[in-house]
């Protein structure tokens, strides 16, 4: 036990080998519990896995300069993850969860006109717009674009035309 303390530490008064050993251990714990999360935490970007990232990096950081202790700490992080996988889970197999949960896709484009409701309920205006469909459809041309929506993940994505 007394090794243990030496190699990490114990409360706030940690060296910067103590710290550097705890940065290890926690740097395998994030990827253990990245791994437990699952791809979408870090692929989808949603406002739920954007929490996760962020819960995570702040709980584990707390472990690093001694402000909690360790093993409160690594089992807080397990839970958060343990949660995020579940409402993961409910979200992919019940889609009205996913919708109260994550919300919808918004159009925000549609028969040749912005729609300045859509616009303001999500926040964007016509440049926004703009940005999003060149990015998704490599064009400028509203002519060629049928639909653009702001997804769930806040990506806007435009539909084009079928010629």
């Amino acid at each position: 036990m007394e090794l243990i303390i030496t190699i990490f530490g114990q409360g706030k008064d940690l060296n910067t080998l103590q710290m550097s050993c705890r940065g290890i251990v926690v740097f395998i714990i994030a990827l253990i519990l990245i791994r437990i999360s699952g791809r979408r935490s870090f692929g989808i970007r949603t406002p739920l896995d954007n929490i996760i990232s962020i819960s995570l990096g702040a709980i584990l950081s707390r472990a690093i300069v001694g402000a909690s202790a360790f093993v409160p700490v690594v089992v807080t992080c397990f839970v958060v993850v343990a949660l995020h996988r579940l409402l993961g889970w409910l979200i992919a197999r019940y889609k009205m969860f996913g919708r109260i949960i994550e919300g919808d896709k918004i159009v925000l484009y549609e028969n040749g006109r912005f729609i300045s409701t859509h616009l303001k309920r999500a926040l964007v205006c016509q440049e926004d717009v703009m940005q999003g469909i060149r990015k998704s459809a490599l064009t400028e041309d509203l002519e060629n674009i049928d639909k653009v929506y702001i997804e769930r993940n806040g990506e806007i994505t435009a539909i084009k035309k079928n010629n």
